[in-house]
């Protein structure tokens, strides 16, 4: 094993940390690990980085049950159609993209360009809603008709299948403001989503892609031990501080990610 393999395992470990910590941000980190220090594509990571935040999601969808904030009912409901879109965007979508865009002179547009810069402006978003300051009590509970939020669950699902995130900063919101969950409650209940819909994305790569299964679950099982001592750690923290710094962070690997590709 060379040095670049200890630093993703350590890597790993440190994903683990940030989700036990901060509740969600697996991929934002997993995919540039994955791309930029391990070498992979833009394809392969984003199909990895969804067994990794699956797995990981399920982990948590337990410690969270334990505490009872884990709405089973609304998180299969809201669910149902994102994974039905996460599937087929990793199935037919991704890997029906051309290689090769389009062209401005002698400037080429790849898939795995797009890809990655795609991924970098959805972190741009996730940042400026963990750096922003929200109350919950502020926010205007709505609910609507289903069919609103199976076009939702669409449109999300297929965000986060392209690109390989569990998208917990975009069902979060729509669990507090759709479903009319509590806050604690929704980030719990978002974890069935981002494990239910990461699972099944993979599942739709595995007819499109070798997969290095003993890289993978060694990967996958340091993300869990990481999980675990993050949530230890979480209780000697402030939620709000860890926010507002990965959001910081976040920021700042997007600007690279698009520096980097462009």
């Amino acid at each position: 094993m060379d040095a670049t393999e200890v630093l993703g395992y350590i890597g790993a470990l440190i994903v683990g940390l940030v989700l036990g910590l901060v509740g969600g941000g697996g991929a934002i980190l997993t995919v540039p690990l994955l791309v930029y220090l391990l070498g992979f594509s833009p394809i392969i990571a984003t199909a990895y980085s969804l067994f990794v935040v699956g797995i990981s999601s399920l982990a948590g969808v337990i410690q969270k049950h334990r505490k009872k904030l884990v709405d089973f009912k609304t998180g299969i409901a809201f669910s149902f159609p994102s994974f039905l879109a996460v599937y087929f965007s990793r199935r037919y979508l991704v890997h029906s993209i051309p290689e090769t865009l389009f062209t401005l002179g002698n400037f080429a547009v790849t898939k795995n360009m797009a890809i990655m810069v795609f991924f970098a402006i959805i972190m741009i978003l996730a940042s400026f809603s963990m750096i922003k300051k929200t109350k919950e009590d502020t926010l205007i509970y709505i609910n609507q008709p289903y069919f609103k939020t199976f076009i939702q669950g669409l449109i999300i699902g297929t965000i986060t299948g392209i690109i390989g995130a569990g998208g917990g900063f975009l069902y979060v919101p729509a669990l507090v403001l759709w479903a009319n969950l509590p806050m604690k409650k929704a980030v719990g209940t978002s974890l069935v989503i981002i494990s239910m819909n990461s699972l099944i994305g993979f599942i739709g790569d595995l007819h499109n892609l070798y997969v290095d299964w003993t890289f993978l679950l060694s990967f996958s099982f340091l993300t869990i031990l990481g999980i675990i001592i993050g949530g230890s750690l979480s209780k000697f923290i402030s939620n709000n501080i860890l926010k507002k710094a990965f959001g910081y962070f976040t920021l700042l690997m997007a600007i690279y990610i698009i520096y980097k590709e462009l």
